[in-house]
């Protein structure tokens, strides 16, 4: 155990400092949420990797925008402090594409204060919340000369394009990106409002299958029992792959699922959750058919096999009776530890061989799953942080049910990921009127700095 150069009265330091420049720091994320960066389109992301390392830079931080095989990786070096512990800090300058356009109250990249919020695209997801782990070590530099503890800022510039690239470069770089653990802030906090702690995501593995029948589109009476339909072929297709009771009939497709352990249990059983109200915000008489499975469990702890879409024949006004010539499925398929994307992906080709042999099954893009142990070391102490920030322990999450690159850090890496999100329950990530509570946002930077500072103080707890 290493002693740390923060003190109590430094952090108080740091929080009233935060306190003090809460404009620049607002000025700063307008400046940020201007610059368009949506990489699913190739519109302004390197010029946003400029503008952000150029920030990092003026803050003294040892920057470098680093060439990926696709969008470039900014990597930062905080001021070194020997013999303390090193945290990599991630987040991601990209952004999601604006449509509908017409849907904003105020243009997306012309950030807006109404309602003691900051709307437009990126504040929520991801601007506000990486801009918020570098203030917090603006402020530690401001107050004490640095945070206690060696920091190494990971930027990315494709996670809204599902992160094609990171784990490979993660391992091209990986002593650069040397570190005790890694801490980022994504998505928002619980609906209740209460601070989480999330510990893993699901993987997704994507695929679309394909029929064909005859040539062209056929008349429905005139080749009726004789010209094959493709829709019925995938419609017998998918019912072989999933029960109406929501099990999984791909052989094998759940042999590595891991048995939920304890920790993660007790950690579940202490989450709030009222299904009658989750029922009427969504407007669904009952959940999905699953058995008895717990309602977390279903999001944590089991794979899932979705249909996306599906197109074929004829879907106008009136009718057109035709026997259609294609028909295709796009599916998403949510992994949990330790399924394989390869592995899953092999399975499901065979399943189609077997059920289906005309089909055609065409890969898509994947993610693998990740979960850090709720009783690892590093989740404590970030509990604890954020407790003494807030003064109100945090709801801890052993998985989340979305997917996100954490497997470059975790499985690539081999290193201990805690992730506490800062941004608010509405935060209409992904859609029209994004928008950030400013209160959380100053809040987050607390936040980050109390990390800071606990994290040094618990260099390298026993494993």
């Amino acid at each position: 155990m290493s002693t740390a150069t923060g003190t109590p009265s430094q952090l108080n330091a740091v929080w009233a400092y935060v306190d003090a420049h809460q404009d620049e720091m607002l000025e700063q994320l307008k400046t940020l949420v201007r610059q368009p960066s949506i990489s699913a389109q190739n519109v302004g992301v390197r010029e946003c990797a400029e503008l952000l390392a150029g920030m990092m830079r003026a803050d003294g931080i040892e920057t470098e925008i680093v060439p990926s095989a696709g969008q470039p990786v900014i990597i930062g070096k905080g001021v070194a402090v020997p013999g303390a512990p090193t945290i990599l800090v991630y987040g991601h300058y990209d952004v999601q594409p604006v449509d509908p356009l017409d849907a904003w109250l105020s243009p997306p990249f012309e950030p807006t204060i109404r309602d003691g919020r900051l709307w437009g695209r990126g504040t929520g997801d991801n601007k506000g919340q990486l801009l918020a782990q570098l203030l917090a070590y603006r402020a530690w530099k401001e107050v004490a000369g640095g945070p206690p503890l060696n920091i190494t800022f990971i930027f990315e510039g494709e996670e809204e394009s599902g992160s094609p690239h990171l784990a490979q470069f993660c391992r091209d770089n990986r002593d650069r990106l040397a570190a005790d653990m890694v801490y980022l802030s994504d998505g928002p906090v619980h609906e209740s409002g209460k601070q989480t702690i999330s510990l893993g995501v699901r993987g997704v593995l994507s695929i679309e299958l394909e029929a064909h029948g005859t040539h062209r589109d056929y008349h429905s009476g005139h080749g009726g029992n004789l010209i094959p339909n493709p829709a019925w072929e995938l419609v017998h297709l998918l019912a072989s792959m999933r029960a109406a009771d929501g099990r999984i009939l791909i052989e094998g497709f759940e042999d590595d699922v891991r048995p939920v352990g304890k920790a993660e249990r007790d950690a579940v059983n202490a989450l709030p959750m009222d299904i009658p109200a989750y029922l009427e915000e969504h407007g669904i008489p009952q959940l999905a058919p699953h058995g008895e499975t717990p309602f977390f469990d279903r999001i944590m702890f089991h794979p899932t096999v979705n249909i996306n879409g599906f197109s074929s024949g004829y879907s106008g006004q009136g009718m057109k009776t035709i026997i259609p010539a294609k028909a295709v499925v796009k599916m998403d398929l949510r992994l949990v530890v330790d399924q394989r994307a390869d592995d899953i992906y092999e399975k499901v080709v065979r399943h189609v061989q077997k059920h289906a042999p005309n089909v055609t099954v065409r890969r898509g893009g994947s993610m693998e799953p990740s979960r850090t142990p709720v009783d690892d070391p590093y989740v404590q102490v970030v509990a604890r942080a954020v407790e003494r920030t807030l003064g109100e322990r945090p709801l801890i999450f052993p998985a989340s049910g979305g997917s996100l690159p954490d497997y470059a850090f975790t499985r690539d890496l081999g290193l201990p990921l805690v992730k506490v999100p800062y941004a608010n329950a509405d935060e209409a990530n992904h859609a029209p009127n994004e928008n950030l509570e400013l209160s959380r946002f100053y809040g987050s930077i607390k936040i980050a700095a109390t990390v800071y500072e606990e994290l040094a103080n618990a260099h390298a707890p026993a494993r």
